[in-house]
């Protein structure tokens, strides 16, 4: 039985549904993309959208190995949600290994400044990237990407991971061809499916921290400048969630919402967070912030925050608009950390 090699035995059931969602409703919805009817296209584009983020999250989740109980097995299936995804430029234990360091030393630790190199680049380039975040594509997450992919090129320590980046590269690049050569239609409503997964993640990304963030490349300790311990860390971590009581909702980014939770016991199970969270907290915590209070700072600050020093801040429970002073972190996807 599967519950046997499961970490959570009672979580069989939930698993297999969102994994199933993930495997075969990926590869049906991209059929639907190149359907005749509109509805079809609709019903494609939704299930595209919904494989992707799951997958995406489902990589958190093996990175904390919290599915199944042996950590080889949680790797193979961290690296099959890679390739869904399009993150398998990075090794999945590279991702592991950033993410952990994230939980371990309270802070954002990442590989590519994408504050500095904007700073540092022509103006022409700063401006086309900040001109396309302005109109809501995420250009900072697809430098991101494009970081990954060059960094065995730029870093003689990890050339030898060029031929795997180039195998993946033309793996992929024929795979889109494919794509667009049986059906046009697909294949732009599958890219337009990626850019709102992309915006999915990076919204959620972007409410969970007003951590410290510290571009390190390799295993540098970050500053040791303020005591970082679990009270920093609840203090500075934010539950983004529709509603604590809309758990359909909250599964558009498999209850990833619930961070606070999650922080304070990482290898808990997606399932189990909302309930765990009413442990925790009740009904009041100082630390919930919903959607609907930070979809304003997401459209005020969308092109402030890439240059931005900090993530600014949070007001407290009660004070009209909270959230507004919540610029928000940028850059600092678990996709891309290597």
């Amino acid at each position: 039985m599967i519950s046997q090699h499961l970490r959570d035995p009672g979580g069989a059931v939930p698993n297999v549904l969102a994994l199933t969602v993930v495997l075969a409703g990926w590869p049906v919805g991209i059929a639907l993309l190149g359907a005749p009817a509109w509805w079809l296209n609709a019903t494609g584009f939704m299930l595209v959208v919904l494989a992707l983020t799951w997958s995406a999250y489902y990589i958190h989740e093996f990175a904390h190995l919290a599915i199944f109980r042996s950590p080889a097995v949680n790797e193979r299936w961290g690296r099959v949600m890679t390739w869904i995804n399009g993150s398998c430029y990075a090794p999945f234990a590279d991702l592991r290994r950033k993410h952990m360091r994230h939980h371990v030393e309270r802070a954002d630790v990442v590989t590519f400044d994408v504050r500095g190199f904007l700073l540092r680049a022509p103006a022409w380039v700063r401006t086309t990237v900040l001109a396309l975040e302005w109109c809501y594509l995420p250009a900072v997450e697809f430098l991101m990407r494009g970081f990954v992919i060059a960094l065995p090129f730029r870093d003689p320590a990890r050339h030898a991971a060029r031929k795997r980046i180039v195998t993946i590269a033309l793996v992929r690049l024929a795979a889109i061809v494919a794509l667009g050569w049986w059906s046009p239609k697909a294949l732009v409503l599958y890219a337009l499916a990626y850019l709102v997964f992309v915006t999915v993640l990076r919204f959620a990304d972007c409410f969970q921290h007003t951590y410290d963030a510290y571009p390190i490349d390799g295993d540098q300790p970050i500053p040791e400048d303020k005591v970082r311990d679990r009270v920093y860390e609840q203090l500075n971590t934010y539950t983004n969630v529709v509603g604590i009581d809309s758990p359909v909702l909250n599964l558009l980014w498999l209850n990833f919402g619930y961070h606070n939770a999650h922080h304070e016991r990482p290898v808990l199970a997606w399932h189990r967070l909302p309930a765990y969270h009413r442990e925790l907290y009740g009904d009041a915590c100082a630390q919930v912030v919903p959607v609907r209070d930070l979809v304003r700072s997401f459209h005020v600050h969308r092109v402030s925050r890439i240059l931005a020093p900090d993530y600014g801040a949070v007001l407290a429970p009660g004070t009209p608009a909270r959230a507004d002073g919540f610029l928000g972190a940028v850059g600092v996807s678990f996709l891309t950390a290597v």
